[in-house]
């Protein structure tokens, strides 16, 4: 299910600097094998929940997340099927969003009792407004890839059997365009908010403390145990 496992991590930590440094490269795509995009983060390497930790394999990630969001190349996600926790946050951390019919995108974070991660909380508003960002952030609810059209999570939904030809059509489009141009309209678009990353260390430590929680330890267990988890409701209504 493509999950962030550690050896995926360290395969963007290397190849996304290297491609954006590459200046033959004038567009990504990113996009995953058999009937996943990306199941989110890889739960059997989380053993280790103390602050600390956490923050650490945040900020690790947060280098190659910082040059995907600020970078001036544009990046294309292929969505060819989940797109769930950590998953989704690597779609919206893209510039196109193409979505096979068949795709799906999920927070999964509430399900886990973490908090999102990966810039996911920073991107998602950008792309659906708060009031939606809170609703499928907070719920956990499922959103079909006609509905993330609709919402604008995505650029454009192809048949599933299209996925491949639409997406890598679309960025060699962008690629044949004019490259500074399109960079520096990137560049400005973000300019347009917050800075990305004040935002990511205040993900980090939020991040930590959802990680050092009992509803995440219930999360997990709930996960590894392929049952419904049970969040106790913890002080006043």
């Amino acid at each position: 299910m493509n999950a962030l496992s550690a050896a995926i991590k360290r395969g963007l930590e290397t190849e996304v600097p290297r491609l954006l440094a590459d200046r033959a490269v004038r567009g990504i795509v990113i996009t995953g094998t058999d009937k996943a995009f990306c199941a989110g983060g890889d739960i059997t390497n989380m053993a280790d929940r103390s602050a600390p930790s956490v923050r650490e394999r945040l900020h690790q990630s947060h280098a190659w997340v910082k040059l995907l969001l600020a970078g001036e190349k544009p990046v294309v996600a292929a969505v060819n099927g989940a797109a769930a926790g950590a998953g989704f946050s690597l779609a919206m951390m893209c510039d196109f969003v193409v979505a096979a019919d068949n795709a799906y995108f999920q927070a999964g974070f509430p399900g886990l009792g973490a908090a999102p991660d990966l810039g996911l909380a920073l991107t998602l508003p950008r792309a659906v407004g708060m009031l939606r960002a809170k609703d499928l952030l907070m719920t956990n609810r499922r959103v079909t890839a006609e509905e993330a059209l609709m919402w604008g999570m995505a650029t454009r939904v192809v048949p599933a059997a299209s996925l491949i030809p639409e997406a890598l059509a679309l960025a060699q489009s962008l690629a044949a365009g004019p490259a500074t141009s399109l960079g520096l309209t990137k560049s400005l678009l973000n300019q347009a908010y917050n800075s990305i990353p004040d935002f990511l260390n205040e993900e980090a430590m939020t991040q930590a403390i959802a990680f050092g929680s009992e509803e995440f330890d219930e999360g997990v267990a709930a996960f590894l145990g392929k049952r419904k988890p049970q969040f106790r409701r913890r002080g006043p209504a």
